[in-house]
């Protein structure tokens, strides 16, 4: 790949690590299903790590995108600390965003807020500790990797890959921000590319569209479209191999902006759009998001300017809001916590729970006018006319439910501001963010990106009159009608001090938790079907396939989370060439799934698939398991299992 070169004061690091969590009986967050229980692999979640330094200066900025449901307090507040014992100061709160793609297909319980944890069983230690080591990992690589390099930026419009979820809600804005977004999108897509010798080298994307293309129904740890855009664009590069010691050549992430009321379902129902086939989805909605990325690169310019960054701690159970951000002209203040009871009808990603609607819920209104706001007209001041089904800030009285203290974060790199907060932004909202900074730093529109999903998480943030709607995402902001009001304020609070080169007044951050009680696992002894051992093949290949066709295999295995094998595999494909076998796909490939089924109480069955690519190369192949089978002392003995050799016949 090549790229414009030009003077360049930026020295710039990449990394990339494994963070997949568990793959086995795991709760799967997002969607909030009890029986979206994790059962298998499709793709490996990746946490992408660049460090972007001011060559003069010595500022830096750390940006750390992830294919995660959410970033929770507890993985901000753990890598914080652990990038302070490594590097000392350099790695501050301040300086560093964690944010998250926002797949809905990933495991949780890896959040100190009980919420979250709901669907898990409680807290699960095992993919904390992978999601954190990750993500440290490719911090590590990323510092490691520090060169000079020139930095571009480059803007385009993607217009079939969301569609506004939430459109009653959205027409209530007023005509001057209906205008802006005329298809009812955020069609801009953004991209800033890293160039070292005239070769592009790394590029981060941002787009607004929701990670569901896979729907509540899949049970495979997927990366989802903005997973599948960053494989993509990693694979069309020579050489990139995930499982090498010092990571691939070349590392993209796509990343989320303002995607609140975006969905990547384009007929408006779960799993449909532009197919009817929920894999084929994510890899199409993924595809057009690294073409456009790539598009946007070749008219990219370079960038010049310093490094800056500030941050401040929001406790948003209480804001008083001034009238020059509410849009009445009167002062108002936020509330504690309250899930509204449409948050619980879902969206066109997929149904919610049965007695809920999007829009009014008589009895849950009519409860809430009754006891809710006649107890607290503040309460009512700021939180009707959302029927009331959970009171978190009362539930956060007794135990950590929800998160109310948050980081805002403005980041500064030459000509591009980002906006860290932690909840999803509608369109709308985020437009209104993205003015607030522009207007205030002098830049343009289109060079202010709101960078959701970061550093923490409180659901939503829609509009005043979004919020009136009551469908989805205004029941789930949580903190009332005034809650963006009070991000437009912290977020000119930090452009002003930015633009004055001064402090900003960082308040105060949120209270350290304990680490809530642990799901209960049960450790049992792997065993095989009578007669047959742990890790013989129940099911093997045939002689020979064709491309387009599935290879399947079917293997007495061991249970997944016996070893998690972050940054490894449990499966490998291989081609026999004149030397011998040679690795040419894994369980982070888009062509392979690893499906995990328990049988009985103490056997894992464990079924690969392989979908033999239409230019696959003609020849000898073959699948390898390999797993982690635990004995009667619970020690743990690696085991492997090998197909028979199979053809693959030219088309």
């Amino acid at each position: 790949m090549s790229g414009d070169g030009g003077a360049g004061a930026y020295l710039v690091g990449r990394g990339i690590a494994d963070i997949t969590g568990e793959p086995a009986e795991c709760g799967m967050l997002g969607y909030g299903k009890a029986y979206q229980q994790t059962k298998g692999l499709h793709t490996r979640l990746r946490s992408r790590a660049f460090v972007i330094a001011d060559e003069a200066s010595g500022r830096r900025l750390l940006l750390s995108i992830n294919d995660l449901p959410m970033v929770f307090d507890s993985v901000h507040r753990e890598v914080l600390a652990r990038l302070g014992r490594e590097y000392g100061g350099m790695y501050r709160d301040e300086n560093v965003v964690i944010t998250a793609t926002h797949t809905h297909c990933g495991p949780g319980g890896y959040s100190h807020h009980r919420l979250y944890n709901s669907n898990t069983g409680g807290f699960r230690p095992q993919t904390f500790a992978a999601i954190v080591d990750g993500i440290l990992e490719a911090v590590e690589r990323a510092h490691s990797d520090v060169a000079p390099s020139v930095l571009t930026v480059g803007h385009g419009e993607l217009h079939d890959a969301s569609s506004n979820r939430s459109r009653p809600a959205f027409d209530l804005n007023p005509a001057e921000d209906r205008a802006f977004f005329p298809d009812a999108i955020d069609p801009q897509t953004t991209v800033l590319a890293i160039q070292r010798e005239g070769q592009v080298v790394g590029a981060i994307n941002w787009f607004a569209t929701h990670g569901t293309s896979m729907t509540n129904r899949n049970r495979l740890i997927s990366s989802d479209n903005k997973g599948y855009a960053a494989y993509h664009w990693e694979r069309l590069v020579e050489g990139v191999d995930y499982l090498a010691a010092d990571g691939p050549s070349f590392i993209s992430a796509f990343a989320q902006t303002n995607a609140g009321d975006m969905s990547p379902n384009l007929n408006h129902r779960p799993g449909s759009g532009p197919t009817e086939d929920e894999f084929e989805n994510t890899r199409i909605i993924g595809r057009r998001q690294f073409e456009a990325a790539a598009a946007a690169i070749e008219a990219a310019a370079a960038i010049e300017g310093p490094v800056d960054y500030r941050i401040t701690y929001v406790a948003l159970s209480g804001v008083d809001v001034g009238a020059e951000f509410t849009g009445d002209g009167l002062p108002h203040r936020t509330s504690p916590g309250c899930g509204g009871a449409s948050s619980f009808a879902g969206t066109d990603e997929g149904p919610g729970f049965k007695g809920f609607r999007q829009g009014r819920n008589p009895v849950w209104d009519g409860l809430s006018n009754q006891v809710w706001y006649r107890l607290s007209p503040k309460l009512r001041a700021a939180q009707t006319p959302k029927g009331v089904v959970v009171p978190g800030g009362l539930i956060n009285r007794m135990v950590p439910f929800v998160q109310e203290r948050v980081p805002v974060q403005l980041l500064r790199l030459g000509t591009l501001y980002l906006l860290a907060i932690p909840g999803e932004a509608t369109i709308v909202a985020g437009l209104r963010l993205r003015r607030t900074v522009a207007a205030i730093v002098g830049a343009p529109i289109a060079h202010v990106l709101v960078a959701g999903y970061s550093n923490a998480y409180i659901h939503y943030v829609t509009t005043p009159e979004e919020y009136e709607a009551q469908r989805y995402e205004g029941g789930s902001t949580l903190f009332g009608r005034w809650e963006l009001s009070a991000f437009q304020q912290a977020a000119a609070g930090l452009a002003k001090a930015m633009r004055d080169g001064k402090p900003a007044d960082r308040g105060d951050p949120p209270p350290v938790i304990s680490v809530p009680r642990a799901a209960k696992q049960v450790r049992d002894v792997d065993e095989a079907p009578p007669g047959r051992s742990v890790g013989d093949i129940l099911t093997g290949s045939l002689p020979s396939y064709r491309p387009g066709e599935q290879v399947r295999i079917v293997v007495a295995g061991a249970h997944p989370n016996n070893d998690l094998r972050r940054g490894d595999t449990y499966l490998l494909v291989q081609f026999r060439d004149d030397v011998g076998w040679v690795r040419i796909a894994d369980d982070g490939d888009w062509s392979t799934k690893f499906h995990w089924a328990r049988r009985g109480k103490r056997l894992s069955e464990i079924t690969i698939t392989w979908d033999i690519p239409h230019d696959v190369r003609p020849g000898w192949y073959r699948l390898t398991y390999h797993g982690d089978a635990r004995d009667d002392y619970g020690r743990l003995r690696p085991i492997e299992a090998t197909s028979d050799e199979f053809e693959v016949r030219s088309g």
